[in-house]
Formats: structure tokens, sequence, C-alpha cells
């Protein structure tokens, strides 16, 4: 089964090069500008993985796994930022994330997160 990878990040340029580098490895990828518009989607139940954007207008990310979780989807989580806060990376952990990047992240770093979720979710790639 091929493993549906959500990416959830309001700068384009971002959510095209993880497209590229997730694709490249095998991935089925899907992006989304905003998490409502995720949240919209059909892609909400059928994620194996979700990557985020922590900071992102409308819904954060963060608020995003927090709504998410209240509803019974455990999707793994990656989130990523251009703010690497110590408070926020323990919020997002502590939320149920499993992993917390910070930008630019190194591509080996992002797929051995992405290969660790879908292993979690009993998937295979």
């Amino acid at each position: 089964m091929l493993s549906v990878i959500s990416v959830i990040d309001d700068d384009a340029s971002v959510r095209a090069a993880t497209d590229n580098l997730l694709s490249s490895h095998g991935y089925l990828v899907q992006t989304f500008a905003s998490a409502e518009e995720f949240l919209q989607s059909t892609q909400l139940h059928s994620s194996s993985c979700v990557i985020a954007d922590v900071q992102m207008p409308g819904m954060s990310g963060l608020d995003l796994l927090i709504h998410l979780r209240a509803r019974g989807h455990n999707a793994p989580f990656i989130f990523i930022t251009a703010f690497p806060e110590d408070s926020v990376r323990a919020r997002a952990l502590r939320a149920g994330a499993i992993g917390f990047l910070a930008k630019p992240f190194a591509a080996p770093d992002l797929i051995k997160h992405v290969e660790t979720a879908v292993r979690h979710a009993g998937l295979g790639s």
C-alpha cells in the first residue's frame, strides 16, 4: 500500500520542495496551503503521516494536531518550523507529535522522521 503523506504549509516553495523530496522517495504526497484546507479535504482520513508548519495564518499546526487527536485521528505528525522555540517543541511533543524540525531542515532528517511515522502507522512505504 502506498503511504499518503499530507504536507500542510502556507509557503508554496516549502510545499513544492517537500513534495518533490517525498515523491522521489516513493511516497504519494498531497499538499495543502492551510490547516483548514486539509480539514476539508478527502485526505483527512487516508493520510499515513501529516507534515505541518507550526505557524500558519488561521489554525496553527499545533491547533490542528490537538483538533485531530480530540476527534480520534491518530496519523503521526511531524512539525516543521522557522521558529524552533523549545517551549513550542515541548508542547508539540506533549500533544503527540513524533518529530519537530527547524527550517531549513536536512532532507535525510525529514525522510528518517517520515519512515518512522509510516512504521508507526503500520503501513510501510
